[in-house]
């Protein structure tokens, strides 16, 4: 036995070696140092997991050094985020190893807290830097709007760095738009016949003009770095707008209903009497239903144009379509009939068709398209 143990050595060493590839060659690099660490707390005497950490933390540690000095050469701002990220990884291998004792035992890890720290602080004053810039030169409502974000960065980076929520409030107030929502100009053939006279025109306009400045908070907005107002009002007081959302109404079809006609064969088993077994008998009636349905499909098509008044360039815009789908039957019969249907009889006693009033579809449709303008305006102020 004592002659076997020189040759069984080196063969263990080399399984171990073998098995332990399994934590190097994966394609995560970093996931293998805490695979490793994770399992050194549940089996301190992992042969595989204590021949590989040393392995797979030196690995790991050059890629990300090597990655960082590759970010170090950016002059963009992001560069901050990028190398406090890569400096996170790596501390939180640090954080795994020495939290665990057999880990700790085998392999000295670096503590980067120092670094990270530094970073923090050269980013937030960079930040914080450009940001200053951009509202001390009369800043536009795009550049603040840009500045908000750089003073948030640098209070993620360093909390309140140098008084970075101040002038956070600053910007925001400096990017509020002041929007003008325009009455619903008319290009459909429906309005332009005249047929509704000025009731189509007004409806339309409390539907959105006045409706949506209602509801996104009007000149007194909070929710959204915007305040709005309609074409009136911003005359009225003397407001100097940054943006104008016009709404068009390209087109509106209220058709009247179209008829389609059919008949269907109706039967029905009832009972005429009882026989000497005093069971009862049945006989099978027949009737013709003749049906005519009425339907029609109104539809509307708006077009929400946002722009900016002092470049004249689109912000956004789109065209919504929205459908209002109705149909309603009316029927006569012939033959018998008892053996009609309870919903047959509905048709049979409803002489005339209801169509729906005029008001009612326009209501449906307005409702309809209503959400999404109001959503594409929201989208488009928020931020």
């Amino acid at each position: 036995m004592k002659k076997l143990l020189p040759l069984l050595t080196p063969l263990l060493f080399l399984v171990a070696c073998k098995t332990s590839k399994s934590y190097v060659t994966r394609p995560d690099a970093d996931k293998s140092v805490f695979d490793a660490v994770k399992a050194l707390s549940k089996k301190p005497g992992d042969t595989i997991a204590l021949n590989a950490l040393p392995v797979v933390y030196a690995n790991a540690i050059d890629r990300h050094l090597n990655k960082i000095k590759s970010i170090e050469q950016s002059q963009e701002l992001t560069r901050w985020d990028n190398l406090v990220r890569e400096y996170d990884i790596l501390q939180s291998m640090y954080v795994a190893i020495t939290n665990e004792p057999t880990s700790n035992s085998i392999v000295k890890a670096k503590n980067y807290e120092s670094i990270i720290y530094d970073l923090k602080q050269q980013g937030a004053a960079d930040y914080f830097a450009e940001a200053n810039v951009l509202m001390n030169n009369q800043a536009s409502k795009a550049d603040a709007k840009e500045a908000y974000f750089l003073f948030k960065k640098a209070s993620q980076f360093v909390p309140d760095f140098n008084g970075a929520k101040a002038r956070m409030a600053d910007a925001y107030e400096a990017a509020i738009v002041n929007v003008i929502i325009n009455p619903v100009a008319d290009n459909s053939f429906f309005f332009n016949t005249g047929s509704w006279g000025n009731y189509g025109y007004n409806y339309s306009n409390e539907y959105f003009q006045q409706t949506l400045v209602r509801e996104l908070g009007g000149e007194n907005a909070t929710r959204y770095p915007a305040r709005f107002y309609t074409d009136w009002s911003a005359r009225r007081d003397n407001v100097q707008p940054d943006w104008v959302i016009d709404l068009t109404l390209k087109n509106m079809d209220l058709p009247r209903p179209s008829v389609y006609n059919y008949r269907r064969n109706a039967s029905k088993q009832i009972e005429i009497g009882r026989d000497t077994a005093n069971k009862a008998v049945y006989k099978t009636v027949h009737a013709t239903v003749n049906i005519s349905r009425y339907s029609f499909q109104a539809r509307a098509d708006m077009e929400v144009r946002i722009t900016d008044l002092a470049t004249r360039k689109s912000i956004t815009g789109n065209t919504y379509s929205e459908y209002y789908n109705w149909q309603e039957e009316t029927a006569t019969y012939s033959g018998d009939s008892r053996a009609l249907s309870s919903s047959e009889w509905d048709m049979v006693n409803r002489s005339n068709y209801n169509e729906p009033r005029k008001e009612e579809v326009l209501n449906e449709l307005y409702r309809k398209l209503y959400s999404q303008v109001r959503n594409k305006i929201v989208n488009a102020v928020d931020w």
